[in-house]
This record gives structure tokens, C-alpha cells and sequence, in this order.
């Protein structure tokens, strides 16, 4: 019997997170750095698809908590639309230099509190702000919902983005055809076709191709939305050579859009009063 292949760790994921960004011309998306990784680590299928909790893969969990060690090491950073890129120290640093930098930059962090445990032992010796925790609680609020209530949110969400005559159809035998609607872009419009499926784990290639051919012949776009995530081999097989086009939204993308158009999703600015003693010394 051969071994089962091991998950990688956060720690693992830094270095690939690094090279996936240049890979790609120094910035990228959660996704493309995400899909830069799969492709160049050759992650077997099994190792992809392994679910950490509330639609969120194992290895889309730990590839965050990189992203989120890599910034605070001001290693890398994200932009307000959610682009990542390399800072100055960033640029020219060497595989060997970021777990000194990132535990010297924990230390400069923590310099009154004692720490017993390793970085490279424990996962939990982590960030204090989980990176993906509001997302997790909102895709679990999500699968609590009724699967009409969840087709009648994704017709609001289309609403919301300029959609107009957006219809649910969910009829049964209808190949997964759940809506449809309009988009008006300048002088044209395009005749929109979506399915929504509320996954806890991963979509793959077969639902994207069935999602395809029954949408062939009766519209101008498909739209796939999920709370779930898409496989790689969903990515590619939606943008296929040759095939038409499919447009993808998982559920990363669908807990943004939704704190975007402010449906469901509140961000609140908290007011933090800081005494500047230094201030009152020097008066």
C-alpha cells in the first residue's frame, strides 16, 4: 500500500504563496495565488478536496493563515480590493529569512507576554483575528436558510449588481437551471442563466459541465454560485478552450459580495481612544 500524502501546513504554504505571487507579476487574487499554488505543488485531488469546516477546504484554510502570517511579517500585502502584492522587504526575501522575520516580528508584537509553545510546532500559536472568521459564520447562517430562500438571495445579490427581469425558475428536470436575468452592459444585453448550490465541500469538473450543457442553446452567459469552493479542474474546465465560458462564484466571493452590497453583512468602525503620554510629558 503507498502512503497517504500529507497536508501541507501554513508554514509549508508560505514559500509557494511567495513564488505563486511572482509567478503571476508580482500580485494576485486570493484565487489566483490559491490556483498558482495547486498548480505548481501538483496537490493530488485527495489532498484538495480534504473539508476543514463550513464549506472551507483544508488547504484554502491554511493558504489564508499564510497570506495572513506573510502580511504581518510585512512580507506581502492586500490592497482594499482584496489584491496582493509584495512590500519592499518582500521583494528580496529568501525562503530561509521569513520564519526569523515572522517570530521577530511576533516578538516585537508580544514582547511582554512569555511563550512556551513553537511556531512550527502548534497551529493554534496563530493570529489572534482568524482571517476567515466572519465568512465561516456567514456560509454557516447560509446553509441554515432554505434552499428557496437561498435561490431568492442570489436573485437579490443579481438584483443588487445591475441585473434587471431576474427570475427563479428552480424547476425540477431543468438541468440545475435555477434562474434567470438580464445584464445590461452599455448597448447590450445578455441573457443570463444561474444555478446556486449550497455545497459544504467542493464543486468539481462533472457539475460544471452538466451546469453547461443545460444552459447550451438558451442564453448568452451561465453563472455558478456556491458556498462551497471550486476544484481547480472546475476553474479550467469553465474557461475551457473551445467550451463556452462559465462564471464562477464560491463562496469566498459570494461572503464578499454580499458585505459589499451590505445585504445581511454590517462592517462596524470602532473608535479606539489612545493617550499619548509622551505628549503631555513634553508640554
Amino acid at each position: 500500500m503507498g502512503t497517504q500524502p500529507s497536508l501541507p501546513s501554513h508554514i509549508d504554504l508560505m514559500w509557494p504563496t511567495i513564488e505563486a505571487i511572482k509567478q503571476l507579476g508580482g500580485s494576485g487574487t486570493n484565487e489566483e495565488i490559491f490556483d498558482k499554488i495547486i498548480e505548481t505543488e501538483k496537490f493530488p485531488q485527495e489532498i484538495q478536496e480534504v473539508i476543514h469546516r463550513n464549506n472551507v477546504t483544508k488547504l484554502q484554510y491554511r493558504s489564508a493563515w499564510a497570506r495572513s502570517f506573510l502580511k504581518m511579517a510585512d512580507i506581502i500585502t492586500n490592497s482594499s480590493r482584496g489584491i496582493w502584492s509584495f512590500t519592499k522587504e518582500g521583494e528580496k526575501i529568501s525562503q530561509e529569512e521569513i520564519l526569523s522575520r515572522i517570530k521577530e516580528k511576533r516578538q516585537n508584537y508580544h514582547q511582554n507576554r512569555k511563550s512556551t509553545s513553537s511556531l512550527e510546532d502548534k497551529e493554534e500559536e496563530l493570529p489572534k483575528e482568524n482571517p476567515l472568521e466572519w465568512q465561516e459564520e456567514l456560509l454557516e447562517t447560509l446553509k441554515l436558510i432554505k434552499p428557496d430562500s437561498f435561490e431568492r438571495l442570489c436573485q437579490r445579490i443579481l438584483r443588487e449588481s445591475g441585473f434587471s427581469s431576474v427570475k427563479v425558475t428552480g424547476r425540477s428536470g431543468d438541468g440545475g437551471i435555477d434562474g434567470v436575468g438580464i445584464l445590461r452592459v452599455n448597448l447590450l444585453s445578455f441573457q443570463v442563466l444561474f444555478q446556486c448550490k449550497r455545497y459544504r465541500g467542493s464543486v468539481g469538473a462533472s457539475e460544471v459541465r452538466d451546469f453547461r450543457g443545460a444552459m447550451m442553446g438558451r442564453c448568452d452567459k451561465g453563472l455558478l454560485i456556491t458556498t462551497g469552493s471550486f476544484t481547480t479542474e472546475a476553474r479550467k474546465e469553465a474557461t475551457r478552450d473551445g467550451a463556452f465560458a462559465v462564471d464562477l462564484i464560491d463562496g469566498e466571493e459570494l461572503c464578499e459580495l454580499l458585505k459589499k452590497l451590505q445585504l445581511g453583512v454590517a462592517t462596524l468602525m470602532i473608535e479606539k481612544v489612545v493617550v499619548e503620554s509622551d505628549w503631555f510629558r513634553n508640554i
